[in-house]
């Protein structure tokens, strides 16, 4: 495989703007299918990938992750993007898959509200985009207004490389403002594309934009400035301005701007062109793993296959033969029949079958090389895992998960649906790192955690569309936690006389909270004992009784964090002391110091960013601040405002709902773990009430 001719690329969009349409034509110009299929309603048969955008609208999985094809002598892989930036894991392994995309604008809506997200997140991760100004058959149609508006609402250097030839019911094809060709695009389905030379009524224009680009290109390259300045536009050729624009777009410096209409069949050929022109191959991009052997220190990895392997699982699907994992190679070949290694579970793994993706179609194949997309069957790991040959331990993602800040009591209302309500949980849990399910002791519920509220809603849906499970899901619960203010000596006598053989220890020492500025311990234990007051055999008894006793605080009954535990004194008797009595006795001794050593409750403490048109600035700042929300700054560019702020989650119930209301549908959030912060004490009070009237 020439990696130089190896596009990994992601289509994003705002719903509606003919992301799936542009898709299925460039299927089939590709060959990959015969016979266009159009975006209909649940009875039609849809397009080939129409899935995608499902997933985009209701955040459901997908079809296919992945689609491969092939234009000219370049091979494309066409990746799924995500839609939520709310799934932070899965937006992040996904964009990481993706060396380039292309962004699909609608030629009357312009850049809309999903549009800023998909590019923002494309800017997080340094993805070169070209832009397609797609629908252009539609009343209303103008490409410059929306270039104009990639320029203002989200910065970017803009400029129109295909001009075209009428608009609306008029139009006809576009002009290629790099050789001055009038590109039509004839045939039943737009199959074949004929180049003629400008019409004459637009070689005007033309001139005009061609020098706008020639000027923009001349940008990033002394040689054509010159020529510019000097007024010899027409001397400089498309092979000269092809490599610049190539350059340019790579350092994300410049957005080359294409128009067409995916659903009349024009333009997309094109725009494919530009694919191969512009878009890195993935030996132009820099991709990262964290050295397991190296306390996670990054390293660069090489598109090179006689490296060792790195792959990452970016996307799990259920196939009809099992898990079909899908997997990005970066470094490394992977071959059929090959023993790699998942980095996460230590777990080797014999790859069996080996496929490539076409569409919901698949084709075998012997081997995976570096920058390749390729998919795997019957191999058991969660989606974000690494695999390794046997050398060294990279992994593509650091090992840190934030822990869930939000549960739901959920179960399936027909007891019929445990079967399939359970694979559901199993499923999702191995997707996402973040969802997390448990079983109460106490109450036997099976417990549900995760991010936030649409975190946990969109799993709840996807059990009822995926698996035909309803469920009866309890009110969302905060993760509280509890934890002590001051130092507080203890000395706790554990004593126990029922015939025979008792129990008997002693436990005495110093419990205190951790320090805010120490890194955030959840706990630590201080050996003090000197003398032989305490037989060291029984030392690590008295750690795990403390450790056993933090399960569940004096408050509230959530689990304590950020404490101390000294142990400097006790006594023991030789016969009736043992491994569980010292554990009795340290567990006592924490419950009954904690209740003297000023306990508070915690609350998780979220990063909340919402972006928003200028307009509504102070009706978004008003709305976290009346949710107990601090302010950390604020940022405005392109027209629309960025405000962080920090706010306890147990506020952020019901935001969207609100902050859609308020903003007309144009402002939208994402918020992450930040930290843990004591709640204001009336808030303590009600939360310790309401734990007294449950009888806890």
């Amino acid at each position: 495989m020439d990696l130089a001719k190896t596009r990994n690329i992601g289509i994003s969009a705002h719903i509606d703007s003919g992301k799936t349409t542009l898709t299925e034509r460039i299927l089939f110009y590709t060959g990959m299918i015969h016979k266009i299929e159009e975006v209909k309603g649940k009875s039609g048969v849809g397009a080939t990938m129409d899935s995608m955008e499902l997933e985009r609208e209701r955040g459901i999985t997908i079809q296919s992750a992945a689609t491969h094809v092939s234009w000219g002598e370049t091979e494309i892989n066409i990746i799924d993007t995500p839609g939520h930036v709310d799934f932070t894991i899965e937006v992040e392994r996904a964009l990481s898959v993706l060396d380039g995309a292309i962004l699909v604008l609608c030629s009357v809506s312009g850049v809309q509200s999903q549009s800023i997200t998909v590019d923002r997140q494309m800017r997080r991760y340094n993805v070169p985009r070209i832009a397609f100004i797609n629908k252009m058959d539609r009343s209303g149609a103008d490409p410059f207004n929306v270039t104009n508006q990639l320029r203002e609402k989200l910065g970017h250097n803009a400029v129109i490389v295909t001009y075209p030839i009428g608009a609306e019911d008029q139009f006809e094809g576009v002009v290629d403002l790099l050789t001055r060709e009038a590109c039509y695009f004839d045939g039943d389905n737009g199959e074949t594309v004929r180049r003629e030379p400008c019409p004459e009524e637009l070689k005007d224009a033309v001139d005009e934009y061609r020098a706008k680009l020639v000027e923009a290109v001349a940008d990033f390259d002394d040689e054509l400035m010159e020529k510019f300045l000097e007024g010899d536009i027409d001397g400089v050729t498309a092979e000269q301005m092809r490599p610049i624009i190539r350059r340019a777009t790579l350092d994300m410096a410049m957005t080359p701007v294409y128009c067409g209409s995916a659903y009349k069949n024009k333009g997309v050929q094109v725009l494919l062109d530009a694919v191969t022109s512009f878009l890195p191959n993935p030996t132009e991009i820099r991709n990262e793993a964290f050295d397991l052997d190296d306390n996670e220190n990054k390293v660069v990895l090489e598109s090179d296959n006689d490296k060792p392997l790195c792959a990452l699982a970016f996307k799990l699907e259920d196939g009809r033969y099992g898990q079909l994992t899908y997997l990005r190679v970066y470094q490394g070949k992977l071959t059929k029949g090959d023993t790699i290694y998942n980095a996460s579970t230590n777990k080797k793994v014999k790859v069996g079958r080996l496929v490539r993706m076409h569409s919901d179609n698949m084709e075998d194949i012997e081997v995976g090389e570096a920058g390749d997309i390729v998919a795997l069957f019957g191999v058991d790991c969660a989606s974000g895992d690494t695999f390794i040959g046997s050398e060294r331990r990279y992994s593509m993602r650091s090992m840190f998960v934030p822990d869930p800040v939000i549960h739901y009591a959920i179960e399936p209302k027909d007891k019929g649906g445990q079967g399939n309500f359970s694979k559901a949980l199993n499923r999702f849990s191995k997707e996402d790192p973040t969802f997390r399910v448990r079983r109460d002791e106490e109450s036997g519920e099976t417990i549900i955690a995760g991010m936030g509220e649409l975190h946990l809603d969109v799993y709840i849906e996807r059990m009822r569309r995926e698996y035909k499970v309803d469920t009866i899901v309890g009110a969302p619960q905060v993760a509280y936690r509890e934890t002590v203010t001051k130092p507080i000596p203890f000395n706790y006598t554990h004593k126990k006389q029922t015939g025979g053989s008792g129990q008997y220890a002693r436990v005495a020492g110093e419990m205190r909270p951790i320090p805010d500025d120490a890194e955030q311990q959840h706990y630590n234990f201080v050996d003090s004992i000197s003398g032989g007051a305490i037989p060291r055999e029984y030392i690590p008894s008295c750690d795990n009784g403390f450790k056993s006793a933090m399960d569940k605080g004096v408050l509230i009954g959530f689990p304590v964090t950020g404490i101390e535990m000294e142990i400097s004194d006790g006594q023991f008797h030789p016969v009736d002391s043992s491994d569980m009595a010292f554990q009795l006795a340290s567990r006592s001794a924490f419950r009954e110091t904690m209740r003297k050593a000023g306990p508070v409750v915690l609350e998780p403490v979220m990063k909340v960013q919402a972006a928003t048109p200028e307009e509504f600035q102070g009706t978004v700042q008003a709305s976290l601040i009346r949710r107990r929300g601090n302010i950390s700054g604020s940022d405005a560019q392109h027209g629309t405002t960025t405000i962080d702020a920090l706010v306890p989650m147990s506020e952020m119930f019901g935001y969207s709902n609100e902050l859609r209301s308020a903003t007309q549908g144009k402002a939208e959030y994402s918020m992450e773990f930040h930290s843990y912060a004591r709640v204001p004490s009336s808030i303590q009070e009600e939360l310790i009430k309401k734990f007294q009237e449950e009888g806890k």
